[in-house]
């Protein structure tokens, strides 16, 4: 078991990663084994991909995928016996930019920001609990460390760390500064002497692919040191450690202040162990999506409407208690996107939130937003039928981030469904980016109508993934 954080070292060619990732997209059916050897065929012509072994090699194609979720492009998820790839907002809006190298910069520096230990497609330990990411990047813009850190810092302190607190931090800081006074003597004989294989790995993966990685994104400029050692991984690799540090690229530094502004390396990040659906959890991670962005790389699309999934789901969680009303008025707005719905916010004492209309057949139904910061632990099912006896309405739809157990008992055999609301940013999202037009509200009204008092996230994730996502069969 590593005691350290393991970084994806699948690739450093950014380039054939980011072909993967078009690829992928661009092939919308099953990605059945000759559809990949032509993907890997593809990548032949191009250059950027030699097949090893007098054979191409599925697997190189697969740890590309693996990479690709890693560092946030998407999530892999299995759907009726199926497994398959969606790729995120920020994923999505990288490929747009991929020629854009400053607002490229600045999405995969949002990305990074969202990557938290645990993490979905990563085999850090569960023990590691942080935003490893926001760490390392705060610690190259702290002016106590001369804005810079070397790699034997990273390998040595920062990677090693598994939570994060104010406090944890000014020790950490202090513990880089007592180890930049050591001489590459002692430095050497550090690395030289560690009896496990975690401080080679570290070292590796911190300059072989990490820096390589943050450099071709130019979010990161290094200054390529002297050698300090030279580090022995079983009989016959070796790996060099040199006195190379990294510092942020300049023309990323103001829009990284807005980031730590909003979103700090100390917060925690989201548990798996709390939730009952393990992909509740993946969606609301890879659903990082600050609406800050848009405006900062002058998004050409409608800022209005890009943004209101992400909205949905950061109003849901009302982290600052002040956010309830915001919530209600967001998901007006989002039932509204439906081609065929309309819909009304209503709210006040007595009455559901909001108020929506089927127009297909005239079905009344309603809407009630149920913002939390901790989970949601009640839902009085009378009042809700009292709600709904006002206006006439067939069933409600309770939306939420997150919920104790005991609810689903509070709508059993009502004509009440949830609907959890990273599920209905992550639905309402890909269905805008796809259409923003012509975006249909049947499937979900048949899903309700089918499975009232129960809740229905999963299978609109079904939806969104069966509709949206790339199939392949050994992406898992």
């Amino acid at each position: 078991m590593s005691h350290k954080w393991i970084i994806s070292r699948h690739t450093k060619d950014i380039d054939s990663l980011l072909e993967v990732a078009l690829l992928i997209k661009k092939n919308q059916n099953t990605i059945t084994t000759s559809d990949k050897d032509e993907i890997l065929k593809d990548l032949e012509q191009v250059g950027i991909y030699t097949p090893r072994f007098n054979g191409k090699k599925q697997s190189t194609l697969d740890s590309k995928i693996n990479q690709l979720a890693f560092y946030m492009f998407g999530y892999k998820a299995k759907i009726n016996g199926e497994n398959r790839f969606l790729f995120s907002p920020l994923g999505n809006l990288l490929l747009k930019y991929k020629d854009n190298t400053l607002k490229k910069s600045k999405i995969f520096l949002t990305m990074l920001w969202g990557l938290q230990f645990h993490h979905p497609h990563s085999q850090t330990d569960q023990k590691f609990q942080l935003y490893p990411f926001r760490l390392l990047f705060t610690l190259m813009n702290e002016k106590r460390l001369e804005k810079k850190l070397f790699v034997s810092e990273i390998s040595y302190l920062v990677m090693f760390e598994t939570r994060m607190s104010s406090s944890s931090y000014e020790l950490l800081v202090e513990k880089i500064l007592v180890f930049r006074e050591k001489t590459k003597e002692e430095i050497a004989d550090i690395f030289q002497n560690d009896d496990t294989t975690d401080l080679v790995n570290a070292v590796y993966e911190c300059d072989y692919y990490l820096k390589v990685i943050l450099e071709y994104f130019s979010l990161i400029v290094s200054s390529e040191g002297e050698l300090i050692t030279k580090l022995y991984q079983g009989s016959s690799t070796t790996r060099k450690l040199n006195d190379t540090f990294c510092s942020l690229n300049p023309e990323i530094i103001d829009y990284l202040a807005i980031l730590e502004q909003n979103f700090s390396f100390k917060d925690l990040p989201l548990s798996f162990t709390e939730s009952k659906h393990k992909l509740d959890v993946v969606k609301e991670i890879y659903n990082f999506y600050p609406h800050f962005l848009l405006e900062e790389i002058e998004e050409e699309r409608d800022y209005a409407i890009l943004q209101l999934p992400k909205l949905i789901d950061e109003y849901s969680k009302n982290r600052d208690n002040k956010n309830a009303y915001n919530f209600e008025d967001v998901l007006e707005k989002g039932f509204n996107t439906f081609i065929n719905v309309d819909a009304k916010k209503i709210a006040g004492s007595g009455n559901t939130d909001i108020e929506c209309i089927y127009l297909e057949d005239e079905t009344v139904f309603a809407v009630e937003a149920k913002s939390t910061k901790n989970k949601l632990s009640l839902i009085n099912s009378g009042r809700l039928e009292d709600h709904r006896s006002k206006i006439g309405a067939r069933y409600t739809i309770v939306i939420t981030p997150r919920y104790v157990p005991a609810v689903l008992k509070d709508i059993k055999n009502t004509n009440n469904v949830i609907i959890t609301a990273s599920t209905f940013s992550e639905y309402l999202y890909n269905s805008i980016l796809k259409d923003e037009r012509n975006i249909n509200y049947e499937e979900i009204n048949s899903i309700v109508l089918d499975n009232l008092g129960s809740d229905i996230s999963k299978k609109i994730s079904n939806i969104t993934l069966q509709k949206f996502a790339i199939s392949n069969n050994t992406i898992l």
